[in-house]
């Protein structure tokens, strides 16, 4: 494709698993890559890589469900690079509990995470977008963003107001020619996240990835880089008449 020359993109989370692959796969497309994410040592990892492609990169350490820290975050890292291009909001959590067991501290944080800190990035950065009539928000939701199932209530809670705010945000601003859309993972191996829930999963008695394999149609977990595949093609020009799709990466496990 090769339609990212010049373009400054922002990944949140992007100093592991599905975010490093999408801060490497927008590097090869050609894009300058600001990284924002609470650890450290991926972010010094998904920098040299990035460099290692020949592209420009920044980093900056801060929580996405923390307001004042993405206004900071976000104006450090445009001061560096220059303006924001493409937005991937990919920073998250997960919370597995039965929904009458749920807490509300839970509910609380994974909310301030995955919704909120998506809400507060948009906030931050796509105003410019808009005055400069161009640009490319991706969010990352989840097939479980589309159905409910037992144990991840709160975890679809947040994605489904991912895709809610995505349609919301697409329609408010698509006039000023920004885009946004979203992106709806299914059953991902091979980062943080997948093993934070499979260790939740085992202890509410769940099925974990490799036992869950024969329901997918494909018959297999789906990767980091088949999502970065994704959401570089939603970035870029090749997109250009879509906005408002939420985007399913599911191995045919979620056609809807």
């Amino acid at each position: 494709m090769r339609g990212l020359d010049g373009r400054i993109a922002l990944i949140t989370g992007g100093g592991n698993g599905i975010g490093r692959a999408i801060a490497l796969r927008l590097a090869e497309e050609g894009a300058s890559i600001a990284v924002l994410d609470i650890d450290p040592a991926g972010m010094g990892a998904t920098a040299a890589a990035v460099r290692a492609l020949g592209r420009r990169v920044e980093c900056e350490s801060g929580n996405v469900g923390d307001p004042a820290a993405v206004v900071r975050a976000v104006a450090a890292l445009e001061q560096r690079l220059g303006p924001t291009d493409i937005l991937v909001n990919n920073a998250g959590i997960v919370r597995l509990a039965a929904v009458l067991d749920t807490t509300n501290e839970d509910w609380r944080e994974i909310m301030r995470i995955n919704a909120e800190g998506m809400l507060n990035l948009c906030k931050a950065v796509v105003p410019g977008m808009v005055a400069r009539k161009r640009g490319s928000v991706v969010n990352l939701s989840s097939w479980l963003g589309k159905a409910g199932r037992p144990y991840f209530g709160m975890y679809s809670a947040t994605k489904a107001a991912v895709i809610m705010l995505t349609q919301a945000l697409a329609l408010e601003i698509a006039s000023s020619g920004v885009r946004v859309n979203a992106v709806c993972p299914g059953l991902i191996e091979g980062t943080p996240m997948r093993v934070s829930a499979e260790e939740q999963s085992r202890k509410v008695g769940m099925a974990v990835a490799k036992d869950r394999v024969a329901t997918i149609p494909m018959k297999r977990t789906g990767t980091p880089a088949d999502v970065a595949k994704v959401v570089a093609f939603l970035a870029s020009d090749e997109a250009a008449y879509m906005t408002g799709q939420a985007v399913n990466i599911t191995g045919g496990m979620w056609q809807h």
